[in-house]
């Protein structure tokens, strides 16, 4: 069938080139059938060799192609940011997956976009470094299938000091600083709260009235006088030999070296919403939940070795969050 239709393409093709010419030699007349024929025949010909090749040459391709999918199957590239997620994949996985065969690739991102972006373009196998929410909001916005499918560590805020060596140390009317930004902001006064530094919020983040400055004079909330000052999140790590403590999330402490000079003298505590809520997730594209190369990644990356590296490493600016996707 394939080789009739050919003939018949081809020999349409002769008869309009043969027409063309005679209207392009002026001389009216028809190609001759017999010259149609020949030329068919010779055309057909030349096809039929030309597939007998092809089939050849896809017949000698075959195993080279085989050989050369089954040594790129075997490695699995992951998109992650600098700290801590590239340094927990290049320190720890790679050698993991390395004991079962496996080859990591680790290409790291300064941003949060292009890591997804790649992820969906099937430029990785997955990445690591985001959280459900955030994943989310990034299918929805952007008609992305990403899937989370394993949890891997938090970044708790802690709450940092270069002149007292415990929370019971810190004095009353102490200078606290705090990240300026609404949502950190609150989850900064929440730990202050949750440790016992302060017995309430009062109207934070409830109250647009109720400022930084009302909470320092509440009372009842800040029974200690504790001068809670805003400061950029960022800025925060900068600003602490000039403050007697502050709340510092976990990136920005890691990205300023304290958990090795001074460790948090405390860190957040999680129920379980707020676990699945500050959790970063392994992500792959949707479709690849149960693959070989996601399994492995999820069996190294929830690895006891990986648990002790992140104990030893970041002493609480980094805990594991072993969970399961929700």
């Amino acid at each position: 069938m394939k080789k009739s239709l050919l003939t018949s393409i081809l020999l349409s093709a002769t008869l309009a080139f043969g027409a063309l010419t005679g209207c392009g030699d002026g001389a009216g007349a028809p190609a001759s059938t017999d010259t149609a024929t020949s030329e068919t025949a010779q055309t057909e010909g030349s096809a039929q060799s030309t597939e007998a090749a092809s089939t050849e040459t896809k017949s000698e391709e075959t195993p080279a192609e085989a050989k050369e999918d089954a040594a790129t199957d075997k490695k699995i590239t992951v998109g992650a940011t600098p700290v801590p997620h590239a340094e927990i994949l290049d320190n720890v996985v790679a050698e993991v997956l390395s004991e079962e065969g496996w080859e990591l690739e680790t290409v790291v991102f300064s941003d949060y976009v292009l890591p997804n972006t790649s992820l969906e373009e099937g430029e990785l196998d997955a990445n690591y470094f985001q959280t459900l929410g955030y994943m989310n909001q990034q299918n929805a916005d952007a008609g992305l299938h990403l899937a989370a499918v394993a949890g891997v560590h938090i970044e708790p805020m802690g709450i940092y000091s270069q002149k007292y060596k415990a929370l019971s140390d810190i004095p009353d009317g102490a200078s606290i600083g705090i990240p300026n930004d609404p949502d950190n902001g609150e989850r900064a006064v929440d730990l202050l709260v949750q440790k016992g530094l302060l017995t309430s919020k009062g109207g934070f983040g409830s109250d647009a009235n109720y400022t930084e400055d009302s909470l320092s004079k509440d009372k009842d909330a800040n029974p200690h006088g504790y001068v809670i000052t805003p400061l950029e999140a960022a800025s925060l790590p900068l600003s602490l030999p000039d403050l007697d403590a502050a709340a510092i999330n976990g990136n920005y402490a890691l990205e300023a070296g304290l958990p090795a000079s001074y460790p948090a003298l405390d860190i957040e505590s999680f129920d379980d919403e707020t676990t699945v809520k500050r959790t970063n997730f392994l992500v792959v594209k949707q479709g690849n939940e149960t693959s070989e190369k996601t399994q492995a990644l999820i069996k190294a990356l929830q690895s006891d070795k990986v648990q002790e590296y992140i104990d030893e490493t970041y002493k609480g600016a980094v805990i594991t969050s072993f969970i399961d996707a929700k």
